[in-house]
């Protein structure tokens, strides 16, 4: 061998050891980190327990001129299918609390509102037949309008307090108990979100609805 072969093998070996002490990765190393970066990335927001799901509910209470009623929706499916309820159903994972149930009162009956109060979160471990859902709770009163079954809601339909079917879906019977307690409240105190529910209506109906809803809890 020449010196020059000599000299190329010698140079050919000194910058492999470089390459290794400098931390070159070879192409297995390269790999391994690939794939460990890809694991971190699919595990960044996973959560290996159990966790439940999130809905949310609407009780909206409709002022005619001369009485209160409450809105309710007649499921179209499973569970409870043909059992009034109110309109609500699964939180998106892109919109807030209220953002979901402003669209699922939509979506259900047609009907938009300007203030709606969250009032109560409903945990019940068997609330729901289908899987663990939590439900966040909200309330409103506006001025009462045409409404229509819609989405997965048979029908919607205004009743009287006192005309209520006497079963309702999941627990709605005690969401309505407690939306009447805490309007209730809202009234006694009368606190700023009471204010705003009753924008556009004159004093003469603000003391219809307060003669009808601040005396029931």
């Amino acid at each position: 061998m020449n010196r020059l072969s000599v000299f190329g093998c010698v140079m050919g070996c000194v910058m492999q050891l470089a390459g290794c002490s400098m931390g070159v990765p070879s192409h297995a190393e390269g790999e391994e980190d690939s794939v460990n970066t890809m694991d971190m990335e699919e595990k960044m927001y996973a959560y290996k327990y159990p966790h439940p799901s999130v809905t949310t509910d609407n009780v909206i209470f409709g002022f005619d001129g001369n009485t209160v009623k409450v809105l309710l929706i007649e499921r179209g499916g499973e569970p409870y299918k043909g059992c009034w309820a109110f309109p609500g159903g699964f939180l998106e994972m892109d919109e807030s609390a209220e953002e979901g149930a402003r669209r699922e009162l939509m979506e259900e009956t047609g009907l938009t509102t300007p203030f709606v109060k969250q009032f109560h979160a409903f945990t019940a471990p068997d609330r729901d037949p289908r899987e663990r859902v939590l439900t966040i709770a909200y309330y409103s009163v506006v001025q009462l309008s045409e409404v229509k079954g819609m989405d997965d809601a048979s029908q919607a339909k205004w009743f009287a307090l006192d005309e209520i079917p006497e079963r309702l879906a999941f627990d709605h019977e005690e969401m309505l108990r407690v939306a009447l307690e805490e309007i209730s409240k809202e009234i006694r105190l009368n606190t700023k979100d009471w204010h705003e529910m009753m924008k556009g209506f004159s004093e003469e109906e603000v003391e219809k609805i307060v003669s009808e809803l601040g005396m029931r809890n």
